[in-house]
């Protein structure tokens, strides 16, 4: 069923309008690219739909997942992941405390939860590195450490904001590669903000360009 946007509008607490009735889906399994210049609401949208919205907006319309108007579940309840373009860990954890985190979201004993740590940082090309500072990884290191976390909390749906923004050419084409893979085998609707055209590409999704009102 994936994620549904129906009718969302975002304004301002003064009455300027950012988005205009915007509706869409995202299918399980799919990665919908939303695009448009700085400034014109995309990671807003984002913060609307994780239920992480400003009080500095006020926002109309629902947002359904799996056949369920979530649009007044608080966050932590919504089960949606959202990744941002800066990697942000936990500065006083390890890198597998991290990860275990997203453990923690998802309650799962302690008794399991350092076997699949592992598992997770073997896939995320971060094997041995449970107790490295966080601070010691490069630039797609921490990108795949953050969306390890992320993905162990078991979302139902994954909002991308600008995930490869700051990499380099090189370990851009790698983390596509990598994120995209990972999302085709968990088979949920992912939503992604990007100004990069070639993102929306290797995404091989629909792609939504927002202009400015």
């Amino acid at each position: 069923m994936g994620l549904v946007l129906k009718k969302i509008t975002i304004k301002s607490q003064e009455g300027k309008l950012l988005i205009r009735a915007l509706s869409l889906k995202v299918s399980n399994g799919e990665i919908y690219s939303v695009m448009g210049p700085s400034g014109v609401g995309k990671s807003t949208l984002l913060d609307a739909i994780a239920g992480n919205l400003s009080d500095m907006f006020i926002l109309s319309g629902t947002v359904e997942l799996d056949g369920v108007d979530i649009s007044f579940l608080p966050s932590e309840r919504r089960r949606i992941g959202l990744l941002y373009q800066d990697a942000v860990l936990f500065p006083h954890l390890s890198v597998g405390q991290n990860l275990a985190f997203g453990l923690k979201i998802k309650n799962q004993n302690r008794f399991n939860s350092k076997k699949i740590v592992d598992k997770a940082l073997w896939q995320a090309g971060l094997e041995g590195l449970y107790d490295r500072d966080p601070e010691t990884l490069s630039g797609g290191q921490k990108s795949r450490a953050a969306l390890m976390r992320t993905l162990l909390s078991e979302p139902r749906a994954l909002l991308l904001d600008e995930p490869f923004s700051n990499l380099d050419l090189d370990t851009r084409e790698e983390m596509r590669t990598f994120i995209f893979g990972l999302i085709a085998e968990r088979n949920i609707p992912v939503l992604m903000v990007t100004h990069d055209a070639d993102d929306a590409l290797a995404a091989r999704g629909p792609t939504h360009v927002l202009q400015p009102n």
